[in-house]
């Protein structure tokens, strides 16, 4: 596959979907895609307090074919069979390099349905010698394979593994959690990089290629904020690579033109910090970016002017008939947001709080990672704080709060699940953004797909951010920042709680108490709360539709009734 065009996706999907080592079907094939060190690189984006989080000096877009340089790939699995012999084996084994057909019987051929990880990263081919011969000191020399389907079922058990010398064995419980051990360790492989990993003690799971679980994107992300220091540091870092560095800092500032909101003095100032990394201060978390970002929103700080990439103005709600738990609702008519893939887990996903692994996304580390900036418009909407605060301490959200830990403590084990941080406030505040990702969508000529959420609850915020999540048009249609007008806001939101009074599962889903992956779901279900992948920060999980709008006979949800109405 040398110098060959194997598949066609877009330049965003190589940030998220489709990152480094992450496996890409093609028309009749699947293929990997290789480390950063092998890449093109691409446009570079600017967003420097997202950099300095992550400790890297500039971001940059997935290269596309017309920089010259298209993302390379590799074969993987291995292992491919014959669609009509059904011999199995290793591609170059199989495949005929003239034809790209099986050699035996000239038909097409498709690559293995299973292939092993383990939650260090490291991937290779499910051991089919080992499996069939159940004893690991086979590794398939002189031993030829072939891949029967039985045709009775589409279970495992009627997939059957042949060896040459007589041994059969169906796949039915190769995907137990043990089904390995003993048979097959992990060898540390890691094929999107120049060099495997010396050693790995972790057992290896059994997974079908594509099951969403072979690999989870780990991203970070920043909106740009109109915050001086993050306009002049953004501006000098656009003309890093035309500027003399090496020059007094006040002198370079006074030859340049400062952007609209900053002065000379800052730009002196963003200078003497790309000539000193140490002035920067320390590295900034995550939650303090967020907290940065509230802040902006809350106080609707806009910077006007042309490259402007935050506009943020409160709407007055008098005489909207909201309720008064609705503190503040602002229209986001212009933002940018930055996202950056920064490595990948396989089996399990990362969380803030987990220990699962990353793995690298290039042999050595480097000064850049792929990013996507994302174009688009929002609505913000704050809780009262002081009425969220009295809320959450109340005896229902308490209760729903322990109902949730029990669940999460009856599933035991170390899971991505049990290290997600929760809490009364975060559990009813991302329930309510899922509310409206769905209503909203209705309205505003979005998909659900097409927005995301960002959910502001750490202590002394009440926050909700919706806006556009695609990096293309759809990202500027304004249909989603004019649903802030007071009155379409209202109704959108007294529509969106009417909804989730009534789920068509209920009476089930509204007194479950244990649903969603391990557990981590109350009151939630696809016919009610859950949204498309894509926009969701929390995988779709710690969600309870009871938080918000109560139980049957029981109306001490966030919004009680009262607060389901208009008013006026």
């Amino acid at each position: 596959m040398a110098n060959k065009i194997v598949a066609k996706v877009r330049r965003t999907s190589l940030a998220s979907t489709y990152g480094v080592g992450a496996l890409l079907p093609t028309a009749d094939d699947s293929v990997m895609i290789r480390g950063l060190q092998d890449w093109f690189q691409g446009d570079e984006i600017q967003e420097p307090r997202l950099a300095r989080s992550l400790g890297v000096t500039v971001f940059r877009s997935p290269p596309t074919w017309r920089d010259s340089g298209d993302v390379p790939a590799i074969r993987f699995p291995e292992y491919v069979f014959c669609t009509k012999c059904r011999k199995l084996g290793r591609w170059y084994e199989v495949i005929d390099q003239v034809t790209e057909k099986c050699k035996t019987c000239h038909e097409i051929v498709s690559p293995s349905r299973f292939v092993c990880c383990c939650t260090n990263g490291h991937i290779e081919d499910f051991p089919y010698s080992s499996w069939v011969h159940e004893d690991a000191r086979y590794q398939g020399e002189g031993h030829n394979l072939r891949l029967v389907a039985r045709g009775h079922t589409s279970a495992l058990s009627d997939l059957v593994v042949e060896c040459s010398c007589g041994k059969k064995r169906s796949m039915d419980g190769a995907f137990l959690f043990n089904a390995l051990r003993g048979l097959h360790a992990c060898r540390g492989s890691r094929p999107w990089l120049s060099e495997d990993d010396a050693s790995c003690d972790q057992p290896l799971r059994t997974l079908q290629r594509g099951s969403s679980n072979v690999w989870f994107a780990v991203t970070s992300s920043a909106i740009s904020i109109p915050s001086v220091p993050n306009i002049a540091d953004t501006f000098i870092a656009g003309k890093a690579a035309d500027l003399n560095l090496e020059m007094p800092a006040a002198d370079l500032a006074r030859m340049l033109r400062a952007p609209a909101g900053c002065t000379t003095d800052d730009l002196q100032r963003a200078i003497e910090r790309v000539q000193n990394p140490a002035l920067s201060g320390p590295i900034p978390s995550d939650r303090e970016l967020r907290a940065e970002e509230y802040t902006a929103l809350v106080q609707s700080a806009t910077i006007e002017g042309s490259e402007a990439h935050f506009l943020c103005e409160e709407v007055d709600l008098t005489d909207s008939g909201l309720t008064e738990l609705v503190a503040q609702v602002s229209r986001v008519s212009r933002l940018r947001e930055v996202r950056a893939l920064t490595g990948f887990t396989r089996v399990l996903p990362k969380t803030e709080e987990s220990e699962v692994a990353v793995a690298p996304l290039s042999d050595t580390r480097l000064p850049w990672l792929p990013a996507i900036e994302v174009l688009g418009e929002g609505v913000f909407v704050r809780l009262d704080e002081d009425r969220l605060e009295h809320w959450e301490t109340g005896e229902f959200a308490v209760e729903r709060l322990r109902l949730l830990t029990e669940s999460r403590s009856a599933i035991g084990g170390s899971t991505f699940a049990s290290d997600l941080e929760v809490s009364a406030r975060s559990l009813a505040l991302h329930t309510l953004a899922h509310i409206l990702v769905d209503e909203m969508s209705l309205t505003s000529g979005y998909p659900t797909a097409s927005l995301r959420e960002r959910v502001y609850d750490d202590q002394g915020q009440a926050g909700i951010l919706i806006y556009t999540a695609t990096a293309d048009s759809a990202g500027s249609l304004g249909g989603l920042a004019a649903l802030s007008d007071k009155h379409r806001f209202a109704q959108t939101l007294v529509n969106g709680l009417e909804r989730a009074t009534w789920c068509t599962t209920d009476p089930v889903c509204i007194e479950t108490t244990s649903s969603g992956v391990n557990g981590m779901n109350l009151a939630a279900c696809h016919a009610c709360c859950l949204v498309p992948e894509t926009s969701c920060e929390r995988f779709n999980l710690t969600l309870d539709r009871a938080s918000i709008v109560g139980q049957p006979g029981h109306d001490a949800g966030l919004f009680r009734k009262r607060d389901r109405t208009l008013t006026g």
